[in-house]
């Protein structure tokens, strides 16, 4: 058996993949994914890390140091750029592949060239709930960084994992551009004040909560800022944030969440992914705002002067 050591895990998977198998058929696709995976590959070793295996359209890498899988983690994310040229002559739209990636620092223990442990669970775990673009660690993480690297790091909220019963805090890295972070933006939402609050009303529940508040989760935990009571809400199932005068709402569930503004007939469904929340309407968690027995949320979205306290 292998030592315990304590490293940062990254867990890094590719999404798109499947509409380009799609669109270029399996010979060209693998081609495009295989690519993709080794230019990977090459970053994290450039910057200090090994890369354990591949798995599938993913990978898991180990790093000594945890400042060097964070740095890891944004080249990764900036390669994207590079990563689209292979397939001359197709359609950006078609080429392009989306990122996601988790680090953990934690326990592990290395047998064979793999690794396992607690530090490998969580990573897993984290992988499972970022969104396209997106890095989420631990605050377990943070506390190997330089202080000066904090301010890199936004909390989400103490998210339940799979596997581990105490809820664990999980922070995202922000990108350089915050757009870049979100794979679901509604761009031409109406000039308004700048938002203040938002307020959340379910049957006879109402609570406001300034942007001071967020980032605060909806779902069907006891410790989720917002709590419904329904099976098809997973316990951490929506987040709500608020970054440079707008409000975001992003999708953490297996099940989907559907949003429906009043001004609007459309229904956005956003899995795994993230919308600007403008005005007032619906956030419809575990089913379609047009089935009468969902889990519906009204929100009104607060400039200053209609804010209340919280």
């Amino acid at each position: 058996m292998g030592t315990t050591k304590e490293r940062a895990i990254l867990f890094a998977d590719l999404r798109g993949s499947t509409a380009l198998y799609l669109k270029l058929g399996n010979t060209e696709a693998a081609t495009v994914v295989t690519h993709s995976l080794a230019m990977l590959g090459q970053i994290i070793a450039r910057a200090g890390g090994r890369v354990v295996k591949t798995l599938g359209d993913g990978l898991m890498a180990v790093f000594d140091d945890a400042e060097r899988a964070v740095e890891s983690a944004a080249n990764l994310h900036d390669s994207l750029d590079r990563i689209a040229p292979v397939a001359d002559g197709l359609p950006i739209k078609v080429a392009a592949i989306k990122l996601k990636v988790a680090i953990a620092w934690g326990e592990m223990v290395e047998v064979e060239g793999d690794c396992f442990g607690d530090a490998v669970n969580v990573a897993a775990r984290l992988l499972d709930l970022a969104g396209d673009n997106e890095t989420l660690t631990t605050a377990q993480l943070l506390r190997e960084l330089p202080s000066d690297q904090h301010e890199r790091f936004r909390s989400i909220d103490k998210l339940h994992l799979r596997g581990r019963k105490e809820p664990v805090p999980v922070l995202r890295m922000e990108s350089r551009r915050f757009g870049d972070t979100v794979s679901t933006m509604i761009m031409d939402a109406p000039a308004t004040d700048m938002p203040e609050g938002i307020r959340l009303q379910w049957l006879s529940t109402e609570r406001i909560f300034s942007t001071a508040s967020m980032p605060l989760v909806l779902g069907r935990s006891p410790q989720a800022s917002f709590c419904v009571s329904d099976s098809r809400v997973s316990r951490s199932h929506a987040r709500i944030e608020s970054h440079s005068g707008h409000i975001y709402l992003s999708d953490l569930s297996y099940n989907g969440t559907h949003v429906k503004f009043d001004s609007d007939d459309q229904v956005l469904t956003l899995r795994r992914g993230t919308c600007t929340l403008h005005g007032c309407g619906v956030i419809s968690m575990g089913a379609p705002p047009t089935d009468p027995t969902s889990t519906q949320i009204r929100f009104d979205i607060l400039s200053f002067s209609d804010t209340l306290p919280q």
